[in-house]
């Protein structure tokens, strides 16, 4: 890596940092405070924070958004490879108003976590047990019943571009549960927006949307075929390194 190059996503990144922190925190307040007022207001600001963040991602980071493939917005469950907080970012601009599945963790942040329950993100509560497991599909069905789409991150957590983890288990009981068609999308944020470290870099991040999986397969095929979806913008050899049996 040259030091210009480094340099020069040094000071990008500093700046999309600033610009960032500043427009969270407005859109944050602004939300909670429009929550007594109007649903549609505080939606309208979540959609202002995510269409702000494209802009410095395009403006200040050079990065280019490429989408291959139709995303409906239809009461689906959308399964997203997680490779950085841009996809969670991302989603008021990829839909109309998606009801995310979101860690418990997440909604004490405060102020951000207030606006987050409001505008109707799922709390997983992976220690909850059952109580927590109803409760989530609850909130699932209610979101479906009003014509949302759901995204799930179904790794768990965010993974480095080149790595292709199993699903979480949590994935085959909402596919079976639910019983609704899985759109797979493959994303390759990892390598721009690389997860747990602060400087980013230029470069175009690009979206794969996968063939719709129907509901009622077997747990074994459903889980192969959306591993497989979401992985198909990595290098061939994260998948067969991943089918690897350890020693």
């Amino acid at each position: 890596m040259s030091a210009v190059r480094y340099s020069i996503a040094l000071v990008r990144s500093i700046l999309f940092w600033i610009a960032f922190v500043l427009m969270s925190s407005i859109c944050s307040i602004g939300a909670v405070v429009a929550m007594p007022i109007s649903h549609h207001a505080t939606r309208w600001f979540v959609h202002g924070w995510a269409c702000f963040h494209r802009l410095i991602c395009r403006v200040l980071l050079g990065h280019r958004i490429r989408v291959e493939g139709a995303m409906p917005d239809a009461p689906a469950l959308y399964v997203f490879k997680h490779e950085s907080a841009f996809e969670t970012i991302e989603q008021p601009l990829l839909f109309r108003w998606p009801a995310v599945f979101a860690k418990e963790e997440l909604f004490s942040i405060p102020v951000w976590g207030q606006a987050a329950r409001y505008y109707g993100l799922i709390p997983v509560d992976r220690d909850g047990g059952g109580k927590a497991m109803r409760a989530m599909l609850s909130a699932a069905k209610d979101a479906l019943a009003k014509g949302r789409p759901l995204v799930l991150f179904a790794e768990g957590t965010r993974v480095p571009h080149g790595q292709a983890p199993r699903l979480r288990a949590g994935f085959a009981g909402v596919y079976r549960l639910l019983g609704i068609p899985v759109i797979p999308v493959a994303i390759d944020s990892g390598i721009a927006y690389p997860p747990r470290r602060w400087i980013k870099w230029s470069g175009t991040i690009t979206y794969k949307v996968g063939e719709t999986i129907p509901p009622g397969l077997p747990r074994e095929e459903a889980e192969e075929r959306v591993w497989r979806a979401i992985n198909a913008l990595n290098p061939p050899e994260a998948l067969e390194a991943s089918e690897t049996p350890a020693p």
